[in-house]
């Protein structure tokens, strides 16, 4: 941590120290409310006992935040508002935040002491949809401005999704099993506290070990993602841009935005394009000449990324709105350019990576009992069998690790649960209606329930704030650039 050089005051370091304290608890929080997910099926099948299944669950959730990459992170910092992105170093970008933070870490403690498997992907989405929403009543540029809705759309489609695909599939797998495999031990119901048999313990062992691996390389990224707005909000001379720009990418990057113009110019149909134009003409300005970005100043730093996110995301808009007028050679420069701008700015720090892999891991380990009740036993009618329990996290595991792939955030809660509940219909189980009911009533209240609690914490807290964002989003760049200099 290079900011502890004594560069940066005491008031400073406490401000993030509190922010931080925030996130971690997020995940802290989101550790043992989802724990179940990964251990209900080995305990209630008597593979693992309880103790150990928690611990290793921990472990393997920290290996997974470890190795589990970046895109689920930065598809999650892409749903926030632009505006308050570039801003994210003023108060209303912290507060932001800290709101949405807060809301998701009330609604998850919540669920978890009433004992549902609710999602904390859904409740981190809500609270960052609320926040944006809030944002627009201030901004001025009318309600609902302020989210990213069709990035909102792409994550909550493969939240929607998610579920329906763990209930079937697990309950497919299920009765390809029975088809396949005769060895009717699978499924029975486990005796006594008699462990199942090695092979089959095996499996089982193995499926707890993905799905712990998963949820935690997906649902980390989450954490990792607004850390690192928290850092560029407070410390943005050592976190606005990414350090292993070299001299390499300076030069891609200056040769990208070259081929946009040339883009811009031919595709365009005579519209003005000059604040678009303009904000490329100053990345390059800002990069011509240079190997590397570390002499630029706290307010360059800052300036340059605002111009970068702009730019994406203006560059976005272009693109959907001249479908017509776009070659796919054309649509291949502005994704090249667009990803290689991103480079700059979406990135994580080993040190973050660490920290949310320990919150999670520890958090993992604490209060797991709770859902591992509801999901053992009270989703379906009779006792969790072997082949249950595998087809549920066989298809967890592998819906979870697709999703990192696509960059999507899913619920690792609803496709366990979901399976849990396919598998239990496919053998003709029965369900408990009533635990069923409240699971999906869960489910459906997460979203408007923390896009209101994040809206209400972020309305009464940044009102001023983000009046101020609002005002400075109406100039024009000219006056933009003159309050840079002011700045």
């Amino acid at each position: 941590m290079h900011f502890l050089d004594g560069s940066v005051s005491l008031g400073t370091i406490g401000l993030l120290v509190l922010c931080l304290a925030v996130a971690l608890g997020f995940e802290f929080v989101n550790g043992f409310h989802d724990t179940a997910n990964a251990v209900a099926t080995v305990i209630y099948t008597r593979s693992l006992k309880p103790s150990f299944a928690v611990i290793w669950s921990g472990v393997m959730n920290f290996v997974g935040v470890l190795l589990g990459g970046t895109a689920v992170a930065f598809s999650i910092v892409h749903l926030l508002p632009v505006d308050l992105l570039i801003n994210i170093g003023r108060s209303a970008g912290l507060l932001m935040v800290l709101s949405l933070l807060l809301s998701a870490i009330i609604w998850n403690f919540g669920t978890w002491y009433l004992g549902l498997p609710a999602s904390s992907s859904h409740a981190l989405i809500g609270s960052i949809l609320g926040v944006g929403l809030a944002s627009s009543l201030f901004s001025g540029g009318g309600f609902g401005s302020g989210v990213n809705w069709t990035k909102a759309q792409q994550v909550g489609l493969s939240l929607l999704i998610s579920p329906i695909v763990g209930f079937l599939l697990a309950g497919g797998l299920l009765l390809l099993c029975k088809a396949m495999l005769k060895d009717r031990r699978l499924y029975d119901e486990p005796h006594g506290d008699a462990p199942p048999p090695l092979w089959i313990r095996a499996v089982l062992l193995l499926t707890c070990t993905g799905v712990s691996f998963a949820h935690g390389s997906n649902d980390g990224q989450k954490g990792v993602g607004l850390i690192m707005l928290i850092l560029i909000g407070i410390l943005p001379s050592h976190y606005a841009l990414s350090p292993r720009l070299d001299a390499t990418h300076i030069n891609q990057v200056e040769a990208d935005i070259r081929q946009v113009d040339d883009v811009l110019i031919r595709t365009s149909g005579g519209e003005d394009l000059s604040p678009l134009q303009e904000g490329l003409g100053r990345i390059r300005q800002m990069l011509a000449g240079r190997t590397e970005l570390n002499s630029l100043s706290a307010q360059e730093r800052t300036n340059l990324r605002a111009d970068i996110l702009l730019v994406d995301d203006e560059l976005g808009e272009y693109e959907k709105t001249r479908a017509g007028l776009v070659s796919d050679l054309d649509r291949k420069v502005l994704n090249q350019a667009r990803s290689r701008l991103r480079g700059a700015v979406d990135f994580v720090v080993t040190w973050v990576v660490i920290a949310v892999a320990v919150a999670l891991g520890v958090g993992t380990t604490v209060g797991w009992k709770r859902i591992v009740v509801t999901v053992g036993e009270k989703i379906g009618k009779t006792h969790l069998t072997y082949a249950q329990g595998a087809s549920a996290e066989v298809v967890a595991m592998t819906t979870i690790a697709a999703a990192d792939v696509f960059g999507l955030p899913v619920s690792t809660t609803h496709v366990l649960s979901s399976g849990v509940a396919g598998t239990m219909a496919a053998n003709h189980s029965g369900l408990q209606l009533k635990t069923v009911r409240n699971i999906a009533l869960a489910w459906v209240l997460t979203l408007p329930a923390t896009v209101l609690i994040s809206g209400v914490l972020f309305a009464s807290t940044a009102r001023g704030a983000m009046k101020e964002v609002g005002a400075r989003a109406k100039i024009t760049p000219k006056q933009q650039r003159v309050l840079r200099k002011v700045d």
